[in-house]
């Protein structure tokens, strides 16, 4: 069985959304300085690396991030690879996803761009309304991207967002997807359990017994 961890690496500089908190890891213990262990305090936003989405994201009085039902999260996977896909996936490049698929992985030149080291950029390839209208069509039960937003920053009224979460779909953000082929995966992902959590960080790998 291969496993490959898709999630987005934490340290310093890590890249994050224009306007969410940086990631910060300050060692408060330290053995080297005669502690007797180390102990590092770590500030972080909800939506920094690789997240989920829960609907309380954008819908008030929804379910947070302590009330995703893991099995929504955790279960067979397509990963669809568009290499020249525009900036937004619209339902032509959708078109092929079989109906049946539960849970739908985008790897687009985003991934590639991350391992290249480049950092925050703002002509990532995002969903587009029409995108996640097919999607959302097709029962599609969770939607992943390699982008730290599923949609255009200043979009009007984020449709993305709110088509997905309004139809109880979470969201999957900030994966790092470079080298991984297209096709048939099983999904593990674990978002922290946080209370009334718009958003939690995540460590999500693929399982591949191919």
């Amino acid at each position: 069985m291969e496993l490959r961890d898709i999630s987005m690496p934490l340290g310093a500089g890590t890249p994050i959304f224009p306007g969410d908190p940086a990631f910060v890891a300050n060692r408060i213990q330290r053995v080297e300085a005669g502690a007797p262990y180390n102990l590092t305090e770590l500030k972080l936003g909800s939506h920094t690396g690789t997240h989920v989405d829960p609907p309380l994201h954008f819908l008030p009085g929804q379910a947070g991030a302590e009330r995703l039902d893991l099995r929504t999260l955790n279960g067979p996977c397509r990963v669809l690879h568009l290499p020249r896909t525009p900036r937004a996936i619209g339902a032509e490049e959708l078109s092929g996803v079989p109906r049946g698929t539960e849970r739908l992985l985008l790897r687009t030149p985003n991934s590639e761009r991350w391992a290249a080291g480049e950092g925050f950029f703002r002509d990532f390839a995002a969903l587009s309304r029409p995108g996640a209208e097919l999607l959302r069509s097709r029962g599609v039960r969770l939607v992943g991207i390699d982008a730290l937003s599923i949609e255009r920053g200043g979009s009007q009224g984020f449709p993305v967002h709110w088509l997905l979460l309004g139809a109880g779909v979470p969201i999957l953000e900030g994966l790092r997807l470079e080298g991984t082929p297209a096709g048939e995966y099983e999904l593990r992902c674990l978002p922290l359990r946080l209370v009334d959590g718009d958003g939690a960080p995540c460590r999500a790998i693929l399982l591949s017994t191919e």
